[in-house]
């Protein structure tokens, strides 16, 4: 993989980018178990979208898992002189603001556009963070993987290590990004709709936003083919709800933040990653989903 990695990674960008798309176009056609995933997941969430489109949107999104691949390989490559052909930032005033607040920043992200970009890139700006991951079973790798995104100041937080990591960040005012669009399961989560069904969703970060009064940015990067570059987009820091009712609150707050993901993948559907069971976990007495 070391060596996969480097090889990519001394190939112009252009080249890159195509070999990582003819790469993810291949296990399109190779691991079809992820495919019916996806298709399953689309016409549960987009039943309104026709069925030629839904697959058309399903296959694109393996182009864009290519690029990202990519770019990934590219990391060691990347100086922040040459960051604007890469990506650029728009609304940077936001998270500034929240970070100027000083009690740390959430921000709230999903597997949409190129997450691996966005973290390394915002760092690559000045802008170091912390990321919530599962750690690779392979330890090798994960030492390697965590390596080219720690490059320039990221550090990850393993979720046996999360709230922990996420006191600990909020106490020194650091950042911390949040993939909060993969199946959780009680008691670390609750469920909230998600394209109209309900969907486990990690009460954590709720949880911590309220107790320590960090905010909560939405921020994403997705590919914007006009500019054929990507684009970190920073909202303004949502508002959290504040009853007095923690558990409710945490349930609203959890809910608020799903909406926010779902109106970014309605904006971008090919670029989220439909293939993960996001409701593979059912309230009780719901029969499965797949």
């Amino acid at each position: 993989m070391r060596l996969a990695l480097a090889a990519m990674g001394h190939l112009p960008r252009p080249w890159a980018r195509r070999l990582g798309a003819g790469i993810a176009g291949g296990f399109y056609y190779a691991h079809r178990r992820l495919v019916q995933v996806g298709r399953r997941n689309l016409a549960l969430a987009l039943p309104e979208v026709p069925e030629a489109e839904r697959r058309r949107i399903l296959r694109r999104l393996y182009t864009h898992l290519g690029r990202q691949m990519a770019e990934f390989c590219l990391f060691p490559s990347n100086r922040k002189e040459q960051l604007p052909k890469l990506m650029a930032t728009e609304g940077l005033e936001h998270y500034r603001a929240a970070q100027a607040q000083g009690r740390g920043v959430l921000v709230l992200t999903a597997h949409l556009g190129a997450w691996e970009v966005s973290s390394f890139g915002h760092s690559l700006q000045g802008y170091p963070m912390k990321f919530v991951i599962r750690p690779l079973d392979n330890a090798p790798l994960n030492r390697l993987v965590n390596h080219y995104r720690g490059l320039h100041g990221n550090q990850p937080i393993a979720k046996g290590e999360f709230a922990r990591g996420l006191l600990q960040a909020m106490a020194a005012n650091q950042t911390v990004g949040i993939l909060l669009d993969q199946n959780s399961s009680p008691p670390q989560g609750v469920f909230v709709p998600f394209f109209g069904t309900p969907a486990c969703t990690a009460l954590g970060p709720a949880k911590i936003a309220l107790r320590t009064g960090a905010a909560v940015v939405p921020g994403f990067t997705v590919w914007e083919a006009e500019q054929r570059r990507y684009v970190l987009y920073f909202e303004p820091a949502l508002e959290l709800v504040r009853t007095g009712d923690e558990d409710a609150d945490i349930v609203a707050n959890t809910a608020r933040f799903t909406a926010v993901i779902e109106r970014w993948v309605r904006r971008y559907p090919d670029q989220w990653l439909w293939v993960h069971r996001r409701w593979k976990t059912r309230p009780t007495g719901e029969a499965p989903l797949y």
